[in-house]
């Protein structure tokens, strides 16, 4: 989604042209390379103990999503298309009078980009191949709604959200500003187990695919997951309060501007020992492709780190992994970065750190993978200045706030 996002980013930005289409039966055009048989169906006549010999995948085999991909694949390389490195749902061809980008999730694929005469042509040749639908212009996808407006592109999901809060069956309208209350830890011990968890599990997670562009439910939703195996009223009562806090922000949507830069920023945050468990910390990070916020990440780090600078260290890393593979994602679609990216962090000894190529006391303890970031600070991939706390937008993913602060760090990430 993540790709999803940056290649709308990207083609709102430069205006171009974005096409939406459909394979029709997309699991049937699959070819086989292992032997699979089955038990011929009701209405074939066959002697007792014979069985069909597929040569085609059917929907149903666990081979039929990797057949079908990999046979798109070899049609499209055939057509000079090439799959990135980064991300193998995203092909790219660049052509003398531009570039063409095709991305596709499954039956479903969006293709762009300025050479208009080579999308055309690249229409004809798949429909050659495939079955295919034109749908025109993008405006729905995967369960997401894509509006076009005077600013850019609006992503929502408010079809869906009425699902969810239909299928919850609340009985009142009660609506709350904020999804989670302030200063609150939630453990595996609060509350009574539920009789039935079936209903909290199917909330929550399609509440976890709601974050596609509900970025400010992120914490909250991470939080709730955690407690997926052995749910509580306590934590159906967290889950009634976020779908309380949606109905009161239905239509809200996630806005990309046309008007926008293509620089990328970031901000890395951590809020230390926030498991009242555990006491693992809870990292988060946000970064924007110019005003369009397109990656973000709420979640508890895997070990204990024994300082507030520890914990931000090691998100800082996490955050570096993600900036470095977006750089060479925007290449594929041929936006190139030579600026170092900014990665707002909001605590000074961690900078200091990132920036000492000599190790000591505080980080001989720390796994080599997370000096990621000083390597990358060192070949000039990422800059780190400092920002206050009280800025510091990926606050929105690593704790509960008041309503205030709540609101600001929201609207400073849509």
């Amino acid at each position: 989604m993540t790709t999803f996002r940056t290649l709308i980013v990207v083609y709102s930005v430069r205006k171009w042209h974005i096409s939406q289409l459909d394979v029709k039966n997309v699991f049937l055009n699959g070819d086989l390379q292992e032997e699979v048989y089955m038990i011929p169906p009701p209405g074939v006549p066959h002697n007792q103990g014979e069985v069909c010999k597929l040569k085609k995948a059917l929907y149903g085999i666990k081979q039929a999503p990797r057949a079908w991909f990999e046979k798109f694949s070899v049609v499209l390389t055939s057509l000079g298309f090439s799959s990135s490195n980064h991300d193998s749902a995203l092909f790219f061809m660049r052509t003398c009078a531009g570039i063409i980008l095709l991305f596709l999730y499954v039956d479903d694929m969006i293709i762009t980009g300025d050479d208009v005469d080579g999308i055309a042509l690249l229409k004809s040749e798949l429909a050659s191949s495939f079955e295919m639908k034109d749908l025109g212009p993008l405006r729905y996808l995967l369960g997401i709604e894509v509006a076009r407006s005077t600013r850019g592109y609006l992503f929502s999901q408010s079809k869906y959200l009425a699902d969810i809060l239909d299928r919850a069956r609340l009985t009142d309208t009660r609506t709350i500003d904020t999804p989670l209350e302030l200063n609150v830890r939630y453990s595996s011990s609060d509350g009574t187990p539920l009789s039935d968890p079936t209903l909290y599990r199917t909330i929550v997670g399609s509440l976890v695919y709601l974050t596609i562009t509900r970025p400010d439910i992120a914490y909250v939703v991470d939080i709730v997951s955690q407690f997926i195996t052995c749910p509580t009223t306590v934590h159906w009562a967290v889950v009634t309060r976020i779908l309380r806090y949606l109905r009161g922000i239905l239509f809200e949507s996630l806005l990309f501007p046309s008007t926008s830069s293509l620089e990328l920023r970031a901000y890395s945050d951590s809020d230390w020992a926030s498991d009242p468990t555990n006491r693992k910390s809870t990292t988060g990070f946000s970064i924007f492709l110019g005003y369009s916020l397109i990656s973000w990440k709420s979640k508890k780090q895997n070990v204990v780190s024994r300082s507030s600078t520890e914990a931000e260290y090691r998100e800082m890393a996490s955050t570096t992994t993600e900036i470095v593979w977006l750089r060479w994602l925007l290449a594929d679609m041929g936006v190139h970065l030579s600026s170092p990216t900014p990665m707002h962090c909001d605590n000074q000894s961690a900078i200091h750190i990132a920036h000492n190529s000599v190790f000591h006391e505080r980080t001989k303890h720390i796994e080599i993978g997370c000096h990621v970031t000083r390597h990358h600070l060192q070949h000039g991939t990422l800059h780190l200045p400092f920002i206050s706390s009280s800025l510091q937008i990926a606050d929105l993913f690593t704790k509960s706030h008041s309503l205030p602060r709540f609101r600001f760090v929201v609207a400073n990430s849509r």
